[in-house]
């Protein structure tokens, strides 16, 4: 059997992509597909706010937010090894804008930076969360040049490590029956073609499902203790948005065919607008009647509240 000749991975200068980094790299890295990527080197959803955005006399590359909480990230970009200078701007821009998760991505890393984000992430606050992260582009042959991220220097015991089997382990029978319950659902969706971003599982009792904006997302839920599953819209910390919403009420419901439960919840910052049907997860004969109401339901609201979305 004659062996299929391999191409070989050369690795190409950033410059030859992006010879400007905030005018070329920065613009690339805001796009949201470019997000994408290192979206899921790092594990989280990252929804960028403001491309330079401003604190004091210095500028931030890109301000963002995870998509599902709200909380704030900076991302600093440095088409070099890494530096002092930009070390001391990150600390800066996390604090003028409160960061939680600060992300650093430059050309190569030195040994002594590696150090300081480590120290970083070990004598912070457990919600404060240091990234390090490579960008490299490769190609094979006469292919276009590719991006990769690696993430170098990182929070211990970040979120993404809960996918592997020893984390798996630790979890409660419920945690595991959850995590189960929506490795299925993100399969069915797949399989029946939906157009929802099914995003990664988690073991929890929601899973959220992002409608093109940072107001507000799809949350579906699986209530154990009421044997209820739900459909919702979640507005994290926008009292505005719930009202502007709710203005348009009665066409919503029309457009719905359906009367959510409209909860502004006016103790909270969050707001919720769902709907809710039986459902027991312990059944797991009744699954697969669960994804077909959650996916439509999740399809219709996506429709139907989307537009209402400036």
């Amino acid at each position: 059997m004659q062996t299929e000749e391999l191409g070989k991975l050369e690795k190409v200068n950033l410059r030859k992509a992006w010879n400007h980094e905030a005018y070329d790299f920065t613009k690339w890295l805001s796009l949201e597909e470019n997000m994408q990527l290192l979206s899921d080197e790092i594990g989280i959803e990252i929804g960028v706010t403001q491309v330079e955005a401003n604190v004091g006399n210095f500028n931030v590359d890109l301000l963002a937010e995870e998509e599902n909480t709200g909380r704030k990230i900076i991302i600093e970009n440095q088409l070099e090894p890494t530096n002092h200078d930009h070390l001391g701007k990150l600390v800066t821009y996390a604090s003028g804008y409160d960061a939680e998760i600060i992300i650093w991505i430059v050309e190569d890393t030195r040994e002594e930076h590696i150090r300081a984000i480590d120290w970083l992430n070990e004598h912070t606050d457990e919600e404060i969360n240091f990234f390090l992260v490579k960008i490299e582009l490769w190609k094979i042959g006469n292919s276009s040049a590719a991006p990769k991220f690696q993430v170098i220097s990182q929070p211990n015991g970040w979120a993404k490590e809960i996918k592997d089997s020893a984390k798996q382990l630790s979890l409660t029978t419920m945690k595991k029956l959850q995590l189960e319950f929506w490795n299925e659902f993100k399969t069915y969706g797949k399989k029946h073609g939906t157009r929802l971003k099914l995003r990664n599982t988690s073991p929890q009792h929601w899973y959220d499902i992002s409608i093109g904006t940072r107001e507000a997302h799809i949350s579906l839920t699986i209530n154990s203790r009421d044997k209820l599953i739900g459909c919702e819209i979640y507005i994290p910390n926008s009292k505005e948005a719930f009202k502007s919403l709710y203005e348009h009420k009665i066409k919503i419901e029309e457009e719905l065919k359906e009367k959510p439960v409209w909860m502004e919840l006016p103790e909270k910052k969050a707001s919720r607008i769902k709907i809710a049907s039986g459902g027991d997860i312990n059944n797991k004969n009744e699954w697969q009647n669960y994804f077909i109401w959650l996916l439509q339901e999740a399809e219709k609201f996506q429709q139907v509240f989307n537009k209402y979305f400036t």
